[in-house]
């Protein structure tokens, strides 16, 4: 998302963060099958895992989850009902998911190298969606 941000030149009105619903990972590198196909690509993954806070649902206008179980952890977070609503699944946004019944984008920790193009692939038909939408919410 960062990178589709960048090129359509919204990067001074849109933030982008990411974190993770669970503390395992906090402080570490992309894991390094994931790091390697999303390079293949041209997109450097350089974040640092970070787990989410209450306070993220007072900072940003969407908090987007990859799985309903993410999603569910989410808004047992979110510190009100107005806040639960800014969490929603990705792959919503992927204008070829309207209509399905799975929108988790699967874990693709124990499906090899395919297992993360798949994923790779999900995002980003999922964020060429969200910019969309958000390049249509921008004033005129």
């Amino acid at each position: 998302m960062s990178k589709l941000v960048a090129q359509a030149g919204m990067r001074e009105r849109v933030e982008i963060d990411s974190a993770g619903t669970g503390g395992w990972h906090v402080g570490e590198a992309p894991d390094p099958r994931a790091a390697s196909a999303a390079l293949r690509r041209g997109i450097a993954l350089e974040s640092v895992a970070r787990q989410v806070q209450v306070e993220d649902f007072e900072h940003f206008d969407l908090i987007l989850a990859m799985d309903r179980s993410n999603q569910h952890a989410l808004r047992r977070l979110a510190p009100e009902e107005p806040l639960r609503e800014k969490v929603r699944l990705l792959r919503e946004f992927d204008p070829e998911s309207t209509g399905l019944e799975d929108l988790d984008v699967p874990d693709p920790y124990y499906d090899g190298e395919r297992g993360f193009e798949l994923v790779l692939d999900q995002i980003e038909a999922a964020c060429a969606g969200l910019l969309e939408q958000l390049r249509a919410a921008e004033p005129a």
